[in-house]
């Protein structure tokens, strides 16, 4: 790297971090969960707004041969939101009302998944214009990211309702923790028959990833376990213990890449089997967040704004294709939840509610959309529709839930 290529990185990082800021701010202002602002942030400075209106400014900001760097920072960013994500995953919340909640996750993750397979295979997969994919691969793939919930941003949403302590704000926490799971599963499975070109041949790094998550769930759990009561016992300096923490999840990451699953489920591996409950355990998880959510995260915005061409839907045909697409995400999550939150005995008013929220798909939905279009498997024109899709649900509930008056 050059030195000018170094002042430009910088400039670029500082850029990013400020305009993400600012984005987040305002939009917090209006309602919306500060995510959407900074989501929004990194699609202004792409091709979409500052490489249409400005596009001199914009080649010059951000070169083709510097994007790399961004890139290398999104994902050290994503491993360490991943981990955040599953630190977040409490077990008390897994323990209320359990049978209910598995009940309505598993019906909020099919229905959505059969309908985005549906459309993925008569409708996405010829303007996808990627005939190497297999369909099965390409349709997982869709239907996981239709599936999705946002557990972050969910969790986020239900703070600034003040929704967070009451049985409905429980009952989303727990379906959202089982749905986040599952779907996780989902895109396991969809990256493996990616890599090895089908089912049959992604058995053995299906199997591989799995016998680590249960290895880490039982003998991992122990180790960490007594590596904080060691450290809590000698009061010992907690920089050190986060140091030991960080080198796990990053060898984590290793591993998963390695084995031919993606970085991001080495980090949430270590997050989910974490022992929670310490104060050791919160205070990384409180500076671990400060760094990632200012830091890191509005890089992986700016990189995926760099990925979205809104331009690219440059016909009433493909903008109906999006408008199917957000439609399809919204009906079939809102109908699965909704229905099997009644049937379960919950009252109407908080299964519209807990419908809505379980339609924010925000962050983890970029996620996904990353994952596919690293992988090859999306073109920017479905990335693009998804993208939306992924505002639209994620702005929209808020106000809707707002509205019901729930408590």
């Amino acid at each position: 790297m050059s030195n000018h290529d170094l002042i430009l990185v910088l400039f670029e990082i500082s850029l990013i971090i400020g305009f993400a800021r600012l984005m987040g701010g305002a939009f917090r202002r209006l309602g919306q969960p500060p995510v959407v602002g900074e989501i929004l942030a990194g699609i202004v400075l792409g091709p979409s707004l500052l490489g249409l209106v400005a596009p001199g400014a914009f080649a010059f900001l951000f070169p083709a041969h510097l994007q790399q760097f961004l890139y290398l920072l999104a994902q050290i960013g994503l491993i360490f939101f991943m981990f955040l994500v599953g630190l977040g995953l409490d077990p008390d919340h897994l323990k209320s009302r359990l049978k209910l909640s598995i009940l309505i996750s598993n019906v909020s993750i099919l229905l959505p998944m059969v309908l985005g397979a549906v459309l993925a295979l008569l409708v996405l997969y010829e303007l996808n214009g990627l005939p190497q994919i297999a369909r099965a691969s390409f349709a997982v793939f869709i239907g996981a990211a239709m599936s999705i919930t946002a557990f972050p941003v969910l969790a986020r949403i239900l703070t600034d309702l003040r929704l967070d302590k009451t049985p409905l704000g429980t009952l989303a926490l727990t379906c959202a923790s089982i749905d986040d799971l599952t779907a996780w599963c989902l895109l396991a499975i969809a990256i493996a028959m990616t890599k090895t070109h089908g089912i049959a041949a992604a058995i053995p790094t299906i199997a591989g990833i799995t016998v680590y998550a249960v290895v880490m769930a039982t003998a991992g759990r122990v180790a960490l376990r007594f590596l904080l009561d060691r450290f809590a016992a000698r009061h010992a300096d907690s920089k050190t213990l986060f140091t030991i923490l960080y080198v796990v999840v990053t060898l984590s990451a290793l591993f998963t890449e390695l084995i031919g699953i993606d970085v991001i489920f080495g980090g949430f591996i270590i997050g989910a089997v974490m022992p929670k409950g310490s104060a050791a355990i919160a205070k990384l998880k409180a500076e671990t967040e400060n760094f990632v959510s200012t830091f890191l995260l509005p890089i992986f915005f700016a990189y995926s704004g760099l990925n979205t061409q809104i331009g690219l839907l440059n016909t009433v045909e493909l903008w109906l294709v999006c408008l199917l697409v957000v439609a399809t995400a919204i009906v079939g999550k809102f109908a699965g939840v909704y229905g099997t939150a009644r049937l379960g005995g919950v009252p109407r008013q908080e299964a519209q509610a807990l419908g809505w929220l379980m339609n924010t798909r925000g962050l983890t939905e970029l996620i996904i959309l990353n994952v596919a279009l690293k992988l090859g498997v999306i073109s920017p024109t479905i990335f693009t529709v998804f993208v939306i899709m992924a505002l639209a649900t994620t702005m929209m509930t808020s106000p809707l839930v707002a509205r019901l008056s729930v408590r």
